[in-house]
């Protein structure tokens, strides 16, 4: 394969390396052309010569590291993605458990921690709900993207109340759509590495959503960040996991109410 930039297996080996040592994601052999064509654009910034100069150049520049986090990270995500979670979210609620503070771990670009405001006002019958989302995510680019709020309407339309939860652009912004300030409002972004020994989350939370980011994990830091993640959720709470994620084997700890959704013991 014809390559614009030298790129060799030790390369790609020194690059994952370097990745789970920030981040704790441990990439699979499969992801070799995704490492490049990710870091291409980086290599063309700093006017570098091949991915094995970039590697060393983000060993002695530290402020390349989150560059690096941001360009390495996926960032799949819609809204109401996997929507069994919201219906269970509600339904939780229904049942007279209150609600005050949710922390969405992996936000991506926004649509998961919206679409959990959304459900929340939806529950409340309106905007006169006080709970707020936490809305994390160890990449700045993509949380940059979801404070701001504005989506292509492609993204907006096949959802129920959006004119309620959405404001149509125009102009220069005609096909998208913002979300609205009130909506806005129930959110708070922070960017957290789910690898840090501490979270800046006050304890206590009713209500966590960590979705489809444990896979990227080995299960021994896949069961230290359930512990940390665990710490800071209120006895009766809930956790919601994504699809392909199952804690059956932490069963002294969590009982599953649904689909990879659990209630801490």
């Amino acid at each position: 394969m014809d390559r614009e930039f030298r790129y060799t297996q030790k390369d790609f080996n020194r690059a994952r390396a370097f990745l789970l040592q920030l981040t704790g994601i441990k990439l699979a052999d499969s992801k070799d052309s995704l490492v490049y064509s990710r870091l291409v654009p980086r290599l063309r910034k700093l006017q570098l010569e091949d991915v094995r100069r970039y590697v060393d150049y983000l060993e002695q520049h530290p402020e390349e590291e989150e560059h690096f986090i941001n360009a390495l990270t996926t960032n799949l995500t819609s809204f109401f993605r996997e929507p069994h979670h919201f219906d269970i979210l509600s339904e939780f609620i229904q049942r007279g458990e209150v609600v005050n503070r949710v922390w969405c771990a992996a936000s991506s670009t926004g649509e998961e921690p919206y679409s959990i405001a959304m459900t929340l006002v939806n529950v409340a019958g309106g905007f006169a709900s006080s709970a707020q989302v936490i809305a994390s995510d160890i990449d700045s680019n993509v949380l940059r993207h979801a404070s701001d709020g504005i989506y292509p309407l492609e993204k907006v339309n096949p959802l129920n109340n959006k004119k309620l939860f959405f404001k149509r652009g125009v102009g220069v912004n005609a096909g998208k759509a913002r979300v609205c300030a009130q909506l806005r409002k129930l959110l708070e972004f922070q960017k957290i590495n789910l690898l840090d020994e501490e979270y800046p989350v006050k304890a206590g939370l009713d209500v966590i959503f960590c979705r489809n980011v444990m896979i990227y994990f080995d299960k021994d830091t896949q069961e230290k960040i359930l512990l940390k993640l665990l710490s800071k959720l209120r006895t009766g709470g809930l956790y919601i996991a994504g699809h392909s994620e199952n804690f059956s084997h932490f069963s002294h700890l969590m009982k599953p109410i649904g689909r990879t959704a659990y209630i801490k013991l």
